[in-house]
C-alpha cells in the first residue's frame, strides 16, 4: 500500500535488474521492487515468466513522492534508459517478458504517458516509432527475493558489469541534478 501523498509507477523495459538500480538512485523515489505484471497466471515464478507462456513482463514498481519527482519525469528517465522502439526485446534479451510497457494506475497517468509518447515520437529521438504498450496496472507479483537488489548485491557478475554498469553510468551522467545525495 502506498501512503497518502505518494504515487506508484509500474514500468517494464527489459530486464528488471537494469531498471531497478536506475530508479533507486533518483531523488524522490522511495522504493523500487522487481516483479511480474501484465500476464494471465497468478503468482508466476521467474521460470514461468522466462518460458514466455504467462504473458507477464519483467517490471519494476516504483513508489515515489510527486512533490520531489513528477510522474512525467519518472517516465522521461524510463524512456532514456531503454529502447522503446523494439517490440519484445532489449539488447540480447528477447521475448514478451522483455517488452516495453507502462502500466498506468490512473486516468491521469495514462493521459500523461500518451502525451509524452506523442512528444517523444514527434521529436524523432529514435529512428523507429515508440512501441511501448500503455495498459492499466494489473496485479503486480514481487519477484523472488534473489532478484531484489540484484545489481547492488552482484556488481561483479558479468551481466552487471557488461550491461547494467554502462547503462547506470550513462544515466548518472545525464541526471546528476536528479540523483539522491550520497
Amino acid at each position: 500500500m502506498v501512503e497518502a501523498g505518494r504515487e506508484t509507477a509500474t514500468l517494464a523495459g527489459g530486464c528488471f535488474w537494469c531498471l531497478e538500480p536506475v530508479f533507486e538512485e533518483l531523488r524522490g523515489v522511495e522504493d523500487v521492487a522487481c516483479g511480474y505484471t501484465g500476464g494471465n497466471v497468478a503468482h508466476p515464478t521467474y521460470e514461468d515468466v522466462c518460458a514466455g507462456t504467462t504473458g507477464h513482463a519483467e517490471a519494476v514498481r516504483i513508489n515515489f513522492d510527486p512533490q520531489l519527482i513528477s510522474y512525467v519525469d519518472v517516465l522521461r528517465v524510463f524512456f532514456s534508459v531503454h529502447d522503446p522502439t523494439t517490440p519484445d526485446r532489449q539488447g540480447a534479451d528477447v521475448g514478451t517478458q522483455y517488452r516495453s510497457a507502462i502500466f498506468h494506475h490512473s486516468p491521469a497517468q495514462a493521459a500523461a504517458a500518451e502525451a509524452l509518447i506523442a512528444e517523444l515520437d514527434a521529436a524523432g529521438l529514435w529512428e523507429a516509432k515508440i512501441v511501448t504498450e500503455l495498459l492499466p496496472a494489473d496485479e503486480f507479483y514481487a519477484a523472488e527475493h534473489y532478484h531484489q537488489g540484484y545489481f547492488r548485491r552482484n556488481p561483479e557478475q558479468q551481466y552487471c558489469r557488461v550491461v547494467i554498469q554502462p547503462k547506470l553510468a550513462r544515466f548518472r551522467t545525464a541526471n546528476l541534478a536528479r540523483l539522491k545525495k550520497a
